[in-house]
């Protein structure tokens, strides 16, 4: 009876998320079993070989036993996680998040279990198969969200949303979902007040009716999603009566609260009275989380100057021979409470390069803007283009980052010049250190306007955590391997 009231675009979003989603369990199963039976065969071989917890259960068990739990094991609180679900795979941490989360719980578990009851378990099993199936599983995660996105580029694989509030808070929402890829969500159509002074599309998604015509829109658009956007004229009454006539539909119904860059960890829902209301918590930034961020940093820019030493001394000697100059550029940018700081870099451009840097912008028009960029700049020099292009020009600013001037990831390090035309929410992203990377380097480096930009750094700020400093950092490396922008 409920699927004779759907539309296609609901029955089609059904089919294809829970053929993704078998996709993932089918994967999931396949890496846990290697992972498992990987750490299994390594140390034991083929040989069967038994455990004992005779003081309390008087049975005797084999590690090929204790390898199917685990597997079945797996699985399960794979699924109790909601790993799987399909509103939160394809986009943001939260899915990697849960797979760990599910992982660990239960190898600690696993561990509790074995202590109560004596049982002896070989610790190099489990200490081989907990990271290498967490591993392949984020990256069997992480494969299977690139895949999506390309279908979902295409125009497959994503929700056919109708906006539905006022003209003014739905243009934010579009903007926001339109900026923003492997969102999902494709925007067929708007319901706004209707009168003259609402003509014309929202933020480029036509109008297709009035709060009136929701029902009839959605069959028209074959929508499978409704995103509320907020209108004065939609009372209580009428958000419960949508979600009735949705819900008969197979429709989902998103709300959309007037919060601005807020990231899933800091909202809360808590139901009150039967309202559904928000908590959202203040950003940490001192305290515990300060002094992970910092060993992160200690412990990430020690390891890639050690390992990427020959990378250093090759580029150095490369810059030397490039022409007059130091092989060294120290460059003073703006870091943490509006402390300078000589930022390293190898040198890419020409000796005295900042003397011409005025007068090429002067030319150019931008000598008043942020950003202080020279188009197609001919101070820098073939092996300056060279490195730049691969950011190899940056890598001595991990000096910097173990010195604590800088993080591995954080907002963009900038002069003072630029400082000065900070408006008051700009200020805002020096209350954390710059970084070598962050979410301006994934999201398009120097392809990125002023506005963006800040925007991106204000949302690192607002919701950083240790989750996201390491996506960003996998993320940093598919960025210099096909680099877009830099300069």
């Amino acid at each position: 009876m409920l699927d004779s009231k759907r539309t296609a675009g609901v029955l089609r979003r059904v089919s294809w998320q829970r053929a993704y989603a078998m996709r993932l369990f089918l994967t999931d199963a396949v890496v846990i079993v290697v992972a498992v039976f990987g750490s299994h065969f390594f140390w034991f071989g083929f040989q069967a070989v038994d455990l004992a917890a005779r003081e309390i259960t008087g049975l005797r068990l084999g590690y090929t036993t204790v390898s199917v739990v685990l597997v079945i094991a797996w699985m399960i609180i794979l699924d109790i996680f909601a790993t799987r679900d399909h509103k939160v795979i394809g986009s943001g941490t939260l899915e990697y998040k849960r797979v760990a989360d599910a992982t660990i719980r239960l190898f600690g578990t696993f561990a509790i279990v074995a202590f109560l009851f004596k049982i002896e378990l070989a610790r190099g099993y489990f200490l081989t198969a907990l990271p290498i199936g967490l591993v392949l599983l984020i990256l069997s995660r992480w494969m299977w969200r690139q895949w999506l996105r390309k279908q979902q580029a295409t125009g497959r694989f994503v929700s056919r949303a109708v906006l539905m509030g006022d003209r003014l808070k739905s243009a934010h929402v579009a903007a926001t979902i339109q900026r923003t890829p492997g969102t999902g969500l494709h925007l067929v159509g708007a319901l706004t007040r209707l009168g003259s002074a609402n003509k014309g599309p929202v933020c480029g998604v036509p109008v297709v009716g009035g709060y009136d015509d929701l029902l009839q829109a959605v069959d028209a658009t074959q929508a499978d999603t409704v995103i509320l956007t907020g209108a004065d004229e939609i009372g209580p009454d009428d958000m419960r009566r949508v979600g009735w006539e949705l819900e008969a539909r197979g429709i989902e119904l998103i709300v959309a609260p007037a919060l601005t860059d807020v990231a899933g960890p800091r909202i809360h829902a808590r139901p009150v009275a039967g309202l559904p209301l928000i908590h959202v918590s203040y950003p940490t930034l001192e305290g515990a989380k300060r002094v992970y961020k910092r060993t992160f940093d200690i412990v990430g820019s020690s390891l890639m100057i050690i390992v990427g030493s020959p990378v250093l001394i090759a580029v150095a000697i490369a810059v030397k021979r490039s022409g007059p100059g130091g092989i060294l550029y120290r460059q003073v940018r703006i870091g943490r409470h509006g402390k300078s700081f000589g930022m390293l870099k190898f040198r890419s451009m020409v000796q005295d390069a900042d003397d011409q840097l005025e007068s090429l912008l002067d030319a150019q028009g931008t000598s008043d803007t942020p950003l202080f960029k020279v188009t197609n700049d001919p101070r820098i020099t073939p092996v300056g283009k060279f490195i730049r292009k691969y950011s190899l020009d940056e890598v001595p600013q991990l000096f910097n980052v173990f010195f604590g001037e800088m993080s591995l990831v954080g907002p963009r390090p900038q002069r003072a010049a630029e400082v000065a035309l900070y408006d008051d929410v700009a200020h805002r992203r020096l209350i954390m250190k710059p970084g070598m990377s962050g979410l301006w380097q994934v999201s398009g480096r120097s392809n990125l306007s002023w506005d963006d930009s800040i925007r991106l750094d204000l949302y690192y700020v607002e919701n950083w955590s240790l989750t996201t400093d390491i996506t960003i950092l996998f993320r940093t490396v598919r960025a210099v391997v096909t680099p877009e922008g830099a300069v």
